[in-house]
């Protein structure tokens, strides 16, 4: 039993003490230039609705009449269909790096217009764009819909989640692919995701150890490297590089402070400088409880009513935290737990305490 209990005791140990910075793989850190996703987007009909969709809307009609006439179905001129079983979409995918013709992709189906719900919809052929403006994919099929959206005679409604965004899983074919050059020039740039000196420093020494010469710092985000010529000989050296272990830089002191919901979140890197803070709540209150005063019998005298008030005041948190130079985010959240502040006031606590200069960190509100 002893033996178990100091073991149990040297675990919690462990757990309590502060861990050192971790490694993480290169691919986690960054991305190759050019190897990413190409957003799509397109604009399309969505036919088969029970009566929830556009109606008239002058939109949709003219959509309805290109797509028709597509199939050679010519809509007399002046005739305004009634389309309640269509509505006016977007499409929206994101198209894969390498992804070539042929592949299946997935895709997003969004009501345009005053639609109601897309549940039992089916879209029509409709080419997706990228940002050039060529047709990358086609998208057509079956909407999967998620929400539902129900009404009665009396005009009560329910709705249950979004009824007029679906997906079409595989729902676009792709047409044309997207060079990113990869396999091409004498250099390829790898970009951090997030802006960091000393992080791209330690990824070009990692690379560098591995494959001598190689890498080089272009900026705090871009790194370049000189790789082999050849798709297959560069990819292996691309796929080495990427599971490298690479140990980042700690990140900056920062507290992220959300005004509309007054959530705040420290960062492990804040520290304090000596500082003290009290914090304290006074509560004063007043009650009138004004009473009716009735004249004696035969006194010939008027009721009246008499003014009694109540007041009190209560002072709550009469308490001082005091921090000691160097203090880390567990100080603070132990301190601000033992003076018992809300999230308001704890917003208002690392104000005063950024304007004061005691707090050594970054404040973001957002």
């Amino acid at each position: 039993m002893l033996i178990r209990l100091i073991a149990l005791i040297g675990i919690t140990l462990a757990l309590l003490l502060p861990s050192g910075a971790q490694a993480e793989r290169v691919r986690d850190l960054g991305t190759f230039q050019g190897v990413r996703s190409n957003q799509l987007t397109g604009y399309g009909i969505v036919v088969g609705l029970a009566g929830t969709g556009d109606d008239s809307l002058e939109y949709v009609t003219q959509a309805m009449r290109g797509v028709s006439g597509r199939v050679g179905v010519q809509l007399p001129a002046g005739i305004n269909p009634s389309l309640k079983n269509a509505a006016a979409v977007m499409i929206t995918a994101d198209l894969p790096a390498f992804a070539k013709p042929g592949q299946r992709i997935d895709v997003t189906v969004s009501a345009l217009g005053k639609a109601k719900s897309l549940r039992g919809g089916a879209l029509i052929l409709t080419p997706l764009y990228g940002a050039d403006g060529q047709i990358y994919a086609m998208a057509q099929g079956n909407l999967a819909v998620g929400g539902l959206g129900i009404s009665g005679a009396d005009g009560s409604k329910l709705t249950v989640n979004v009824p007029t965004v679906g997906r079409i899983a595989d729902g676009a074919s792709v047409e044309r692919a997207v060079a990113t050059g990869f396999d091409s020039g004498d250099t390829l740039r790898w970009n951090l995701f997030q802006s960091d000196f000393l992080t791209a420093a330690r990824v070009r020494d990692a690379v560098n150890r591995q494959f001598p010469g190689t890498a080089s710092v272009e900026d705090g985000v871009t790194l370049a490297l000189r790789l082999p010529a050849g798709a297959d000989a560069r990819a292996s050296v691309m796929a080495a590089i990427e599971m490298l272990d690479v140990t980042p830089a700690e990140t900056p002191a920062r507290v992220i402070v959300n005004s509309r919901t007054g959530t705040v979140v420290i960062n492990n890197a804040v520290r304090l400088s000596p500082a003290a803070i009290s914090h304290g709540k006074l509560t004063v209150r007043i009650d009138e409880k004004p009473q009716v005063v009735q004249p004696a019998p035969f006194s010939q005298g008027q009721t009246a009513v008499q003014q009694n008030s109540q007041l009190s005041a209560e002072e709550e948190g009469r308490k001082v935290a005091l921090f000691k130079p160097g203090a880390s985010l567990a100080k603070l959240v132990d301190a601000l737990n033992l003076l018992g502040v809300s999230p308001s006031d704890l917003v208002a606590i690392l104000e005063a305490l950024k304007q004061a200069g005691a707090l050594k960190a970054e404040m973001v509100v957002i």
